[in-house]
């Protein structure tokens, strides 16, 4: 009896371990299913996480904001200050307004109108307008950490641009798009997330019918930009229809008057370089026909600080309007090579002084206009010679002085010069459509049809025909081809490789006449540059010329008369044969 009590009593043990056993397993793949279930979760579900602003937007300071400019995060900040949203400077310049002028170096800001200049300093609401004195609303601009702040209010006033002011985050959202702009709805509550992923921090709630700009799109996330300057991702398939914003505004773009000429300008280039040389004038003038206009190459930048040197001569003056020829003295950086061009044109004072040196000289000696031949300028020096530029443009309207400035054809390389600000400003615009191959490049044509018809229909896409004035060269290179000795080879290694150096000289049309006689030259027409060439051999030397006669230039007048252009300029008298002028009367006449 005792021993199947004990059976029994061991059965029961057995089947209790049993049950226990069963339910540790049981347990491990409860824990199991929760834990792998909490795995999933964590994995795949969205993260309710927010984005730190702070560290996001890298705002360091509590009155810093990020700025939103069409759709864009920009590199700077802005600054809000007595409830007053300012904006960093580059971003003004660059994106909303490049007629605002900032001289770091003497703390100047300048804003040309059509009713005078606007200068003021940072700190104030106090500025001048011409020479009246003005309050702003609140302070134009303010200074922090070396950087130079703008009032976007202030700025709005001459700008055409809306704006809007948020906070948490602190931020500005700026657009120059008006009329109908096309947004994407929202068609569900949804998150705008910094990074494409559920598990990417918030940036923002969207609900249902906000608008977003959708910026791109990759499989299941689209960046997009909302209405209020959240950058971001959102799951595609939140998004909705497309939808049409009208905005309205009423911003009238300013007006700059200009002095245009009722004829058709016939303008030549004089070259003086001494004051003896202006006593020439007559007899330069006297084999001329039909010059209008003569630019007399009287000043240039003689220092930092603004100042010229002049070779005015009130008989030169006197003598060519007494012939009905009016007097464009022309200003140039190249004669003094130890002035700093680009400390010029930025420093306020320096600039300044340039104006009405040039102005006080005009007036002096009554002059009819100023021709500005400002080459190989630094890109750095381009701002501040624009803004060079505007400002002598309003002492020459005060003054009724005709502003002609002198360009490149266009080029990569060259779009900095800005002919389309240039041409709001001054009066005309000319083109030396020459050196097109020049002392130093390969050999080729000083001024092929095909380089002075390109460079005419890209000025003409920014510059209006009436304000263009074509510049036409009277002379022509002389390449000189001398082979290169093979026991004594050049440093030049373009040259060994092609087996001869170069060099040039520019000459006039007779000298071109002498040099093709004296060798026998039969002169062959290329259709392809508008030219006849010449070669020949000399002394164990090739010489080529793309020749400038009167059918060349017939060719070039033609580019001005299709394009209806202002008129023609030509460099440089004493370089042409008399007989050129019958050609190119014959044209202007035509105009």
């Amino acid at each position: 009896m005792a021993s199947g009590k004990q059976g029994r009593q061991q059965q029961r043990q057995r089947k209790q371990r049993v049950i226990l056993v069963a339910a540790v397993v049981l347990l491990v793949v409860v824990i199991a299913l929760i834990a792998g279930l909490t795995t999933f979760l964590k994995k795949y579900s969205s993260s309710k996480e927010r984005a730190d602003y702070t560290t996001h937007y890298n705002l360091s300071q509590e009155d810093e904001m990020f700025v939103i400019f069409d759709n864009e995060q920009m590199e700077q900040k802005g600054i809000v200050q007595d409830d007053e949203v300012y904006v960093d400077y580059q971003i003004v310049h660059k994106y909303l307004n490049k007629r605002f002028y900032w001289d770091s170096t003497e703390q100047v800001l300048r804003y040309v109108t059509p009713d005078g200049l606007i200068n003021t300093t940072v700190d104030t609401a106090s500025y001048t307008l011409g020479k009246d004195a003005q309050t702003a609303d609140h302070i134009i601009a303010i200074q922090r950490d070396g950087e130079m702040y703008l009032s976007m209010s202030f700025v709005k006033e001459y700008t055409d641009i809306h704006y809007e002011y948020y906070t948490d985050p602190n931020r500005v959202v700026i657009s120059d798009q008006w009329d109908e702009v096309t947004y994407q709805s929202i068609k569900k509550k949804t998150e705008i997330r910094e990074k494409g992923g559920v598990k990417s921090p918030i940036l923002a709630d969207v609900k249902k019918g906000d608008l977003v700009t959708v910026l791109d799109t990759a499989g299941s996330w689209s960046k997009v930009c909302s209405q209020d300057g959240f950058i971001g991702y959102v799951k595609t398939k939140a998004l909705g229809g497309e939808q049409d914003v009208l905005y309205d505004h009423n911003f009238t773009e300013p007006v700059f008057s200009h002095i245009s000429k009722d004829k058709t300008i016939n303008m030549a280039w004089h070259q003086v370089t001494n004051q003896s040389a202006n006593a020439n004038v007559a007899d330069v003038l006297g084999k001329t026909k039909g010059v209008n206009v003569i630019s007399p190459t009287w000043f240039y930048l003689n220092d930092d600080q603004g100042g010229i040197a002049s070779l005015c001569n009130q008989a030169y003056v006197t003598y060519c309007h007494q012939q009905g020829v009016e007097v464009w003295g022309l200003v140039s950086n190249l004669e003094n090579q130890d002035v700093d061009d680009t400390s010029v044109f930025s420093v306020t004072s320096s600039r300044d002084n340039l104006v009405n040196n040039l102005v006080a000289e005009a007036i002096k000696f009554d002059l009819d206009g100023i021709n500005l031949d400002f080459e190989l300028l630094p890109a750095e020096a381009a701002d501040g010679y624009l803004e060079f530029i505007r400002e002598l443009s309003i002492k020459c309207e005060n003054n009724d002085l005709v502003l002609s400035v002198d360009n490149y054809v266009p080029a990569s390389y060259n779009s900095y010069y800005d002919r389309a600000e240039q041409a709001v400003f001054a009066d005309y615009v000319v083109v030396m459509a020459y050196d097109e191959h020049y002392n130093g490049s390969d050999e080729g044509s000083v001024a092929s049809i095909g380089y002075v018809q390109q460079g005419i229909a890209d000025t003409l896409e920014e510059v209006p025909a009436e304000q263009v004035i074509l510049g036409i060269p009277f002379y022509t290179r002389v390449w000189e081809l001398t082979p290169v000795d093979e026991s004594n080879p050049s440093d030049d290694e373009a040259a060994n490789e092609r087996g001869y150096t170069i060099s040039s000289e520019a000459v006039g049309m007779s000298e071109v006449d002498t040099r093709v006689a004296a060798n026998e030259v039969t002169l062959q027409w290329l259709d392809d540059c508008g030219q006849y060439y010449a070669e020949y051999e000399y002394d164990g030397k090739t010489y080529k010329i793309w020749v400038e006669d009167q059918k060349s230039i017939g060719e070039k007048l033609d580019v001005m008369k299709d394009n209806h252009l202002a008129g023609a300029s030509f460099w440089k008298l004493g370089y042409e044969k008399n007989t050129i002028w019958d050609t190119i009367v014959e044209y202007m006449n035509a105009e």
